[in-house]
């Protein structure tokens, strides 16, 4: 129980950074995609306002002296942007080239860019002027497209092959410092897990304890009512309010037993006896003790095994199992209804209890085998029913290796499928 939980706040709490480092690893990443874009476009646009060059810098000229940095400014962020608009004729790779109205090149200007030739600077041009978009992406040059009155066009492109660099390192940088902090949080999370779940140990460890004396201590007084009552029905007879004071004390020892079965196997100190046994022989065995029971109460009971299925398990807990689940169908079965009952074998064994229901409960149906769940109160008060043999059965089929799910078929049909391995995995602990 306790390696449950340790591994239960293990995984929430890395499920939970991971979250986490996903949403900001991407929206970093997205935010600086965004900038760069930004910026691109912003300087496409001042570029297009005038023409393909830069206010006042038709020829690569030293900026004026009015506009260069000198020493007795004082550092601070107007002094970065001062030095972003000075050097950005610099540092800027662009070219442009122009289309009269027939849509023939009439001009290509590689001025600032060394890294494409004028054929190629052609063709980039011509691909973006077929596609008729405003602005867009060829390889790695942000274009824009300027529309003239007289039919011209100029398109304008920029090389962000140095911006989509810094992009891919930024994204590995910020991939591989979240690789480092999930490793380092799980190293962190496993080792004080134990702290962190000491509390919920310590309290199901009591829980459970009491559950144990509890039943234990219950014992004794339903064997003394029990015992008390046989005497009065030796002396008195047989009446109305022995044959109630019988059944309770049959429900109280039902539901002591079942209490005490989950205690055990939640802490996994049952002292059982896996070995090799005929499923089918107890199934069957099982099954035909309620036969008398189903044809009392007008149900159309109808069990299908196949011979020959051995399986390595406790004996036991097999057949309370299938008796839990065969008395769970016809407690609920609707009136008149009908039970099936059936025990075969492909790769895995597979046992099925299904029966007619009137209401099905809605929703999810793996809550039934919550303890003490009922999905109708009053209808369960009739039958007798706690909510805790479904819980039960659950515990028998985990503690063979196995599962147990409840469908729904059509409108008025749940099945129990119970599904167990062969032969026990080796994680189950055998006790010989």
């Amino acid at each position: 129980m306790v390696r449950k939980l340790r591994k239960k706040f293990v995984i929430t709490a890395m499920l939970s950074l991971l979250v986490i480092l996903v949403v900001m690893i991407g929206i970093i990443n997205a935010v600086n995609v965004y900038s760069m874009f930004q910026d691109a476009d912003n300087l496409l646009t001042m570029l297009a306002d005038n023409n393909g060059y830069f206010p006042d810098m038709r020829r690569m000229n030293p900026a004026p002296a009015d506009d260069k940095l000198t020493p007795d400014k004082p550092f601070s962020f107007d002094r970065l942007n001062d030095a972003k608009r000075v050097e950005m004729p610099y540092q800027s790779r662009y070219f442009f080239v122009r289309f009269d109205a027939d849509g023939a090149i009439t001009e290509t200007n590689l001025m600032h860019i060394a890294a494409i030739s004028e054929a190629s600077a052609s063709d980039y041009a011509s691909a973006a002027y077929a596609g008729n978009k405003a602005k867009g992406m060829y390889h790695s040059y942000r274009y824009y497209r300027v529309n003239n009155e007289d039919g011209t066009s100029l398109i304008i492109f920029v090389d962000l092959s140095v911006s989509m660099i810094n992009v891919y390192k930024l994204l590995f940088q910020s991939l591989c410092i979240g690789a480092l902090a999930l490793v380092a949080m799980f190293i962190l999370v496993y080792m004080f897990s134990g702290r962190a779940v000491a509390p919920v140990v310590e309290s199901l460890d009591k829980q459970k304890r009491f559950i144990t004396d509890a039943g234990h201590e219950l014992k004794t007084p339903l064997a003394v009512i029990s015992a008390n009552v046989d005497v009065l029905e030796l002396e008195g007879g047989k009446n109305e309010w022995t044959s109630s004071i019988k059944n309770q004390t049959k429900r109280m020892n039902d539901l002591v037993k079942n209490l005490l079965t989950l205690s055990k196997m939640d802490e996994e100190v049952m002292h059982v006896v896996y070995s090799d046994f005929d499923m089918s022989s107890v199934i069957r065995e099982s099954a035909s003790s309620f036969e008398t029971i189903a044809s009392s109460k007008g149900k159309n009971y109808m069990v299908e095994i196949d011979d020959g299925i051995h399986i390595t398990g406790d004996k036991n807990a097999i057949s309370q199992l299938s008796s839990l689940l065969i008395d769970n169908a016809i407690k609920y079965s609707s009136d008149k209804g009908r039970i099936f009952v059936k025990l075969s074998k492909t790769n895995t064994i597979q046992f099925e209890v299904s029966n007619t229901c009137d209401n099905i409960p809605k929703g999810n149906l793996d809550r039934l085998f919550d303890r003490f769940y009922r999905a109708d109160s009053s209808r369960s008060r009739d039958t007798g029913g706690y909510g805790i043999g479904l819980s039960v059965a659950r515990a028998i089929a985990t503690s063979h290796g196995g599962t147990i799910e409840a469908q729904k078929e059509g409108d008025n049909i749940i099945r129990f499928l119970v599904t167990l391995p062969k032969q026990l995995p080796k994680s189950i602990q055998r006790t010989k």
